[in-house]
């Protein structure tokens, strides 16, 4: 008489990658590869983030043949601000309006590349912004070294704003309390992993309300410090994202599988994602 076979292992726990690069080069010749081994590890749904108007065409592409896995966001990045007009600002609402996007961005400000001039990059962010109050449609927020700015901006816009979140959020207890003012949620990666840089960002991950967290891997960048073993090409990919949530986890003395739950159904509400499971 054979031995009955062993249960089969519980599925992982439910994820959604709120920032994904898929567009990136990088990912070309393994995207079906990477998507897989993301199911695999509990990534029921991703939202690729479109940088400019051609990343935001491309995400919308994927996102179209990836239906209620995919999402893609549709914006300009501060370091592309320079090359984003008021003649662009029509197409750019044009591609915010497909079903496949469910936020404007990445918009924002970024003053430590400076990659665009700063009244460029002010005047990108704007228009974004009136882009996404007129389409109803959250934002997917990037900000380095420009945080006084950031806010002043954002502080006029709130009230209007179907929400936010601050993409790729690495500050500290300061300035979560100001973007919990404006009512943002926070998006918080690989970046929590560094014993070298993220130290402000795990003094804050305690204190955000459970309510307005989410996690991302942000790939390919980013790549969890003490992942281990770390991947020879040291590129980040979205499978990853299950250990940057037992991280977040055990820095707010939550199971993963909870903190699982209630990341995935923050996501779910805000960027009015079908609802997914992993099975």
């Amino acid at each position: 008489m054979s031995a009955a076979a062993a249960p089969a292992p519980p599925a992982p726990p439910a994820l959604i990658d709120i920032g994904a690069n898929l567009t990136h080069e990088s990912f070309a010749p393994d995207l079906d590869a990477v998507l897989a081994r993301a199911a695999a590890a509990g990534v029921v749904q991703l939202m690729v983030t479109g940088a400019d108007h051609e990343s935001s065409r491309r995400a919308i592409a994927l996102a179209a043949a990836h239906p209620g896995v995919l999402y893609a966001t549709a914006g300009v990045h501060p370091h592309h601000a320079a090359a984003h007009g008021p003649p662009d600002r029509d197409a750019l609402a044009e591609l915010v309006s497909r079903p496949q996007v469910v936020a404007v961005g990445e918009c924002g400000l970024d003053y430590f590349r400076d990659f665009s001039p700063r009244p460029a990059q002010r005047a990108a962010f704007l228009a974004q912004l009136q882009i996404a109050v007129d389409a109803r449609k959250p934002v997917f927020l990037h900000q380095r070294d420009a945080h006084a700015d950031f806010v002043a901006i954002l502080a006029d816009y709130a009230p209007r704003l179907a929400g936010g979140v601050a993409h790729c959020f690495t500050g500290g207890p300061a300035e979560l309390e100001h973007y919990l003012a404006l009512g943002l949620a926070v998006g918080v990666t690989g970046w929590v992993c560094d014993e070298r840089r993220g130290s402000a960002l795990r003094d804050a991950v305690p204190r955000m309300p459970a309510d307005r967290l989410m996690i991302e891997t942000d790939a390919p960048y980013l790549l969890p410090r003490d992942l281990v073993p770390l991947p020879r090409s040291r590129r980040n990919e979205p499978a990853y994202l299950a250990h940057v949530a037992r991280a977040v986890a055990a820095l707010r003395g939550e199971r993963p599988e909870d903190l699982a739950a209630t990341t995935t159904r923050n996501a779910q509400r805000l960027f009015g994602l079908a609802t997914a499971t992993n099975s």
